[in-house]
């Protein structure tokens, strides 16, 4: 019987162990809690995000980043007041482990329109959001959105990014945190990785690309 039990046991702290591994160095999914990046990601998807993005892989414009709050932009989390001692374990280790997605309490997803050292402005004669006075083609915005209803003109700082969800109507991106440290721009440290599939629903399941055929990167 303590065979059984002794094989058991291995099994699963050897699964444990490669979840960590993966969730640590290439993988970890996320929920996403609201209609912020509609229609690109819907509420409730499961994404998965690749960790190899920033670094080693550089960011780029258009990319989706999971980002942890950088301060100010979410209320605060749920903590699980509500769980049991045995739940709020339980919910720790899978979490840690990967084996559960985070939740949205801490982190946020939005697009990288701006990158470090770039001048972004909203907006030109034609309603464009332009990088440096070149009007920015943003093709995973709804027909009829306009690109901002905020007018803004912002120099991100080295080793920020300008972020924005492509639900711009109903998303408290960079925009709404403009008057914080960092002048709503998100510093590049905080990025957890980059968006590559939809993995759930799975009527939602599709690959999650960069729109720019010849996107920048960034330079540091």
């Amino acid at each position: 019987m303590w065979g059984y039990v002794r094989e058991f046991l291995v099994i699963v702290l050897c699964a444990l162990a490669l979840s960590l591994l993966i969730k640590t160095f290439f993988f970890q999914s996320f929920w996403i809690p609201s209609a912020s990046m509609d229609p690109t990601l819907q509420e409730n998807d499961r994404i998965l995000v690749t960790k190899w993005r920033p670094d080693p892989l550089d960011l780029r414009r258009g990319d989706i980043v999971v980002f942890k709050d950088p301060g100010g932009w979410l209320p605060a989390p749920d903590n699980g007041a509500d769980d049991t001692a045995l739940e709020a374990f339980g919910k720790d280790v899978l979490t840690f482990t990967g084996l559960l997605p985070e939740d949205a309490g801490t982190h946020l997803v939005k697009r990288v329109v701006g990158l470090p050292g770039e001048t972004v402005v909203c907006c030109d004669a034609d309603g464009a959001i332009t990088i440096d006075g070149e009007p920015l083609d943003e093709t995973y915005l709804q027909d009829g959105v306009e690109p901002s209803l905020t007018t803004f003109e912002v120099t991100v700082p080295e080793g920020y990014l300008w972020v924005m969800g492509d639900n711009r109507p109903h998303s408290a991106d960079s925009r709404s945190h403009m008057g914080q440290p960092g002048g709503g721009a998100v510093p590049i440290d905080s990025v957890v990785g980059t968006a590559f599939a939809t993995v759930w629903p799975l009527s939602n399941f599709h690959g999650i690309g960069n729109p720019y055929d010849d996107p920048d990167v960034v330079t540091e």
